[in-house]
């Protein structure tokens, strides 16, 4: 398999989904995708994405929680 932005090689690995959502920032981990070893463009099936939107807006309890600094450029 081919990537379709750089046409490098495609691998399957676990990779952190990052969303900001309802005014906080929210990680979900151990996410199988198929992720471009050139690029690096993370490519996910249908049914993750489906799983992902179930965890999201079902509000799921958290398996931890972090705190993030947060740093304004000017």
């Amino acid at each position: 398999m081919k990537c379709d932005l750089c046409g490098g090689k495609i691998a399957r690995q676990l990779v952190s989904y990052t969303l900001f959502y309802e005014g906080q920032w929210i990680i979900v981990d151990h996410v199988p995708a198929n992720v471009c070893l050139q690029c690096g463009e993370k490519l996910f099936e249908p049914g993750t994405v489906e799983h992902l939107q179930k965890i999201i807006w079902e509000h799921h309890k958290p398996a931890k929680k972090i705190e993030t600094p947060v740093y304004e450029y000017a």
